[in-house]
């Protein structure tokens, strides 16, 4: 039956609307899509392919596909041609692919083949996606994962550390047959420890707050000689346990300059403890300070490990102390390195490694501007007259009873009428009934939160004059916020400084 010739017009037309909105596809289409024969060469390159491997069509078009396939990729192809010629499909296929530049891509490949009218397969079509990037990032997110764990399982190991000492010292110090000089021994390995786990904690927010951008400098104009002092002084004791060669070599002339003195000095002992640590007893390690418009340069030089071409390239990042030769370590948290980069860059100077290689010690070279600070010169403030001791009303509301208990009895040895209590209710029923100075709120308790006594506190004006200080193991700049919204006038970060506390209660305390 012959088919009308307005029907027979009506398909071609529409057939050929497919075929031109086929062809802009494959125009327009970022992934490189491509024919070839089943001998392998290539028939038809769009655009996409152009872009993604270098060749133009008419440097493409009748080469072999091998062009684009690795030496040691090239094993795929014969297997790719032979299940084409079987009929299957191949989708998602991830391999290695090569530029005309050279440059190896990773690419999801799919291939399918390609009937004539009789259904006799002739070639195939091969679709290629650049998914170099998304493998990068893949690689990224499993490395910063692996170091995640990696730094995880350091940090129970640096806190799990000082816990032991601790144990073993409170046993001594509670045993009935322990001497004297015993129990103060025992005491001061406690107060050892805790600092430690302190210091350990600090690092952790003050990386934090450099990559946040919230760590604010308190510059002031510092003598170079006495930001050397403070840093030596805090890494001497671990110098000269190793038995270290230790020389100092500064400008013979008082040099002043614009930094934050604690926070330089930080920089400093970092790499001081750093190159203490990665130096064999008996080793030898440098400070030299040089001025040199416009810098002020402070290397320090060790005789130690030394480090790789490759750990040089990250020996700054965090953590980067978990990967290296950690049966060379003594503990840490790998951070310190990235803090001194962090602290530098916030003076707007420069930090640099410098190594030979292993075996061959490294140098550190810190590079700090010479600004001056405008202004009156520094007054000299006369001391502080010693604040007589006062007595303070104090409540402690903390559900953590040995924290609590610890600190009022602290409290009471220093003259102090102290009340403990361990739960948000009973904290606003007894500043209440008895007004005390000064209360001290944990913010996660049971029942009221320190945040919600601390609002009903500031909405009863019989009792809106007590002091309240926060206290608590959240010390970020919005969890300070939050408490002074509260209602807090103060916040402690746990663990707190108690030589700080009585201090403040020695003070004549503000009011509202």
């Amino acid at each position: 039956m012959k088919m009308p010739d307005s029907t027979f017009e009506n398909e071609s037309k529409y057939s050929e609307e497919q075929l031109a909105h086929l062809a802009a596809v494959v125009e327009h289409s970022d992934d490189a899509i491509i024919t070839k024969t089943l001998n392998g060469i290539i028939s038809s390159w769009n655009p996409g392919a152009q872009r993604i491997f270098g060749y133009t069509a008419a440097e493409a078009i009748g080469k072999p596909i091998t062009l684009l396939i690795p030496d040691n990729y090239l094993n795929e192809e014969p297997e790719i041609l032979d299940r084409l010629r079987r009929g299957e499909r191949i989708d998602h296929y991830e391999t290695i692919r090569r530029r005309k530049d050279g440059t190896l891509l990773n690419v999801s490949l799919t291939v399918s083949p390609i009937k004539d009218s009789s259904g006799r397969i002739v070639g195939a079509s091969k679709i290629a996606r650049d998914i170099t990037r998304q493998k990068r990032s893949e690689a990224a997110l499993r490395e910063m994962d692996q170091r995640k764990d990696e730094f995880l399982a350091t940090l129970a190991h640096e806190l799990r550390n000082p816990l032991a000492p601790i144990r073993q010292a409170a046993t001594i110090s509670m045993s009935e047959s322990a001497t004297e000089a015993q129990k103060r021994w025992s005491h001061e390995v406690i107060t050892r420890q805790v600092q430690h786990m302190s210091m350990l904690l600090d690092d952790l927010l003050d990386i934090s707050r450099i990559t946040r951008g919230t760590l604010e400098l308190r510059t002031q104009m510092v003598d170079l000689a006495d930001v050397v002092a403070a840093a030596v002084e805090t890494s001497r004791p671990l110098i000269d346990s190793k038995r270290h060669a230790f020389r100092v070599d500064l400008p013979a002339q008082t040099f002043r300059f614009a930094a934050d003195p604690m926070r330089l000095a930080q920089v400093l002992s970092n790499l001081l403890t750093n190159a203490a640590k990665y130096t064999d007893p008996g080793g030898t390690i440098q400070l030299r300070a040089t001025v040199d418009d416009p810098w002020v340069e402070i290397s320090i030089t060790d005789s130690g490990i030394g480090l790789t071409p490759e750990a040089l390239g990250g020996v700054f990042r965090m953590f980067s102390q978990v990967r290296s030769t950690q049966n060379r370590s003594e503990g840490g948290l790998g951070i310190g390195l990235a803090l001194s980069r962090g602290l530098v860059r916030l003076h707007g100077g420069t930090i640099e490694a410098i190594s030979e290689g292993l075996g061959k010690g490294s140098r550190f070279v810190v590079r700090i501007p010479q600004h001056v600070i405008a202004g009156t010169p520094r007054v000299e403030q006369e001391a502080a007259e010693p604040v007589s001791l006062r007595k303070r009303s104090v409540l402690i509301a903390d559900d953590n009873r040995d924290a609590a208990d610890s600190l009022g009895m602290l409290l009471q040895m220093n003259g102090h009428l102290v009340t403990v209590v361990h739960n948000g209710r009973q904290a606003l029923a007894d500043i209440e009934e008895s007004r005390p100075d000064v209360a001290l709120l944990d913010i996660g308790m049971p029942e009221l939160d320190g945040y919600e006594v601390a609002r009903r506190v500031r909405l009863d004006t019989r009792i809106r004059n007590t002091l309240l200080i926060a206290v608590t193991g959240w010390g970020q700049a919005t969890d300070k916020a939050r408490a002074a919204a509260a209602g807090f006038d103060m916040h402690f970060t746990k663990p707190i400084e108690p030589h700080k506390l009585i201090e403040l209660l020695g003070q004549e305390l503000p009011t509202r």
